[in-house]
């Protein structure tokens, strides 16, 4: 009886995360959507202000896109928040009180977002350019914030705090606001919105390459893909920082994630940085991968001597599933490095007056461009942008 009940609870374990993670793939580039083209609504609209009716409809045409964006985001975060409560009803019951603030400030940002987004969309007739543009600000803060607010939550699920524990091991004190600003959330949460800025501008400008390829040479084209292009190249950069500030917290809060992520078994000085390769569990061995001699120790700590923990040294209950944290680790940074280099030749033709319609230049724009989202989907599975002069880009993007 009690083996039958052990298979019950780890079969409906499995289910309950493969359910978490399929509703959470879907809505995170959502997410990722409602937090970034508000800015490109922004900038678009504000670029108009001085009478360009084709920067105007390159904004009203984005606000539709973002409203029927913004309602399937309400239901798949709506979803998600059920399943909080009827997949993990223990971790909720037990935790809510400490974790519970974070959801409580992201409905209130929502709601702002829906209330601005309401006027914004419903106001292109009935407000002055001037104030209708001023309705969107509100749209792109609240995005921001209801993004900051959640990813709190799952960074004090990486690095817990602001709690006490009684003799029984329940809650008996909470620190809200400890917790929401505990050891991991600057590295996730700066991840997090630099990456919903990139998936916006990428995805744009994979979208108008496309156009581009059949043929349409348009201005309103030419502008919307200059346009996610540059906050995709500008936030690129500033991604590869912020990934890497994140494996340094990783690495001191929790190095046996850190450990999967790079995977590594032995705990040693000097340690190698894998670049690909797959893992084995069994014999503890990275079959076909490309070692760099001390560059894990350096990332990790910025010293090519500094010794890092390998995945024996934690008992394997509690070691998390290498083979998938590590190949999608390398997913994430391989696609990463990619935009990193299609940011940095953008800026090389830019500079060189080269234009951005040579056939292979687009066709490269558009798949790398297109590829960012999967980034996004993998990033979740390893955890859980830029000023320029209005009138000089205005120059630029004709």
């Amino acid at each position: 009886m009690w083996e039958l009940l052990a298979e019950s609870q780890a079969s409906n374990l499995l289910a309950a995360r493969l359910q978490m993670a399929f509703t959470l793939g879907f809505h995170i580039i959502l997410a990722c959507l409602g937090v970034g083209l508000p800015v490109l609504m922004l900038v678009a609209e504000g670029l108009s202000l001085r009478g360009d009716g084709v920067w105007r409809e390159l904004a009203r045409r984005w606000s539709r896109s973002f409203a029927v964006l913004f309602a399937i985001g309400a239901v798949s975060g709506t979803v998600l928040s059920f399943e909080l409560g009827i997949l993990w009803p223990e971790f909720m019951g037990r935790w809510g009180s400490v974790i519970g603030l974070p959801f409580t400030l992201e409905g209130f940002a929502f709601f702002v977002e829906a209330i601005f987004a309401g006027i914004y969309l419903y106001g292109w007739d009935r407000l002055s350019p001037k104030v209708h543009w001023l309705t969107g600000i509100p749209v792109a803060i609240a995005g921001f914030m209801s993004a900051w607010f959640v990813v709190t939550a799952n960074a004090w699920m990486n690095s817990p705090q602001g709690f006490t524990l009684d003799a029984e091991g329940n809650v008996a004190t909470a620190d809200p606001f400890a917790a929401m600003m505990n050891p991991a959330t600057w590295a996730q949460t700066i991840h997090m919105i630099l990456a919903a800025y990139m998936v916006s501008g990428f995805l744009v400008a994979s979208f108008y390459s496309w156009k581009r390829l059949r043929g349409d040479e348009s201005t309103y084209v030419r502008r919307a893909l200059v346009l996610g292009l540059v906050l995709g190249c500008v936030v690129t950069p500033l991604q590869i920082w912020s990934g890497d500030y994140a494996a340094k917290v990783v690495a001191r809060t929790q190095p046996v994630k850190f450990a999967a992520m790079e995977a590594t078994f032995e705990t040693q000085a000097r340690a190698p940085l894998h670049i690909f390769g797959i893992p084995d569990e069994t014999t503890g061995e990275v079959y076909w991968s490309i070692e760099i001699p001390g560059g894990l120790s350096f990332l990790a700590f910025s010293d090519f001597d500094a010794t890092v923990q390998g995945l024996n040294e934690f008992a394997k209950e509690n070691r998390p599933p290498v083979a998938v944290v590590h190949i999608a680790f390398q997913i994430m940074v391989g696609i990463g490095s990619l935009l990193l280099l299609l940011a940095l030749w953008t800026l090389v033709r830019r500079f060189r007056r080269q234009s951005l319609g040579a056939e292979l230049a687009i066709m490269t724009e558009q798949r790398v461009s297109r590829s960012n989202s999967r980034t996004r989907l993998a990033s979740p599975r390893v955890t859980r942008a830029g000023a320029t002069s209005t009138r000089a880009f205005a120059a630029w993007a004709r």
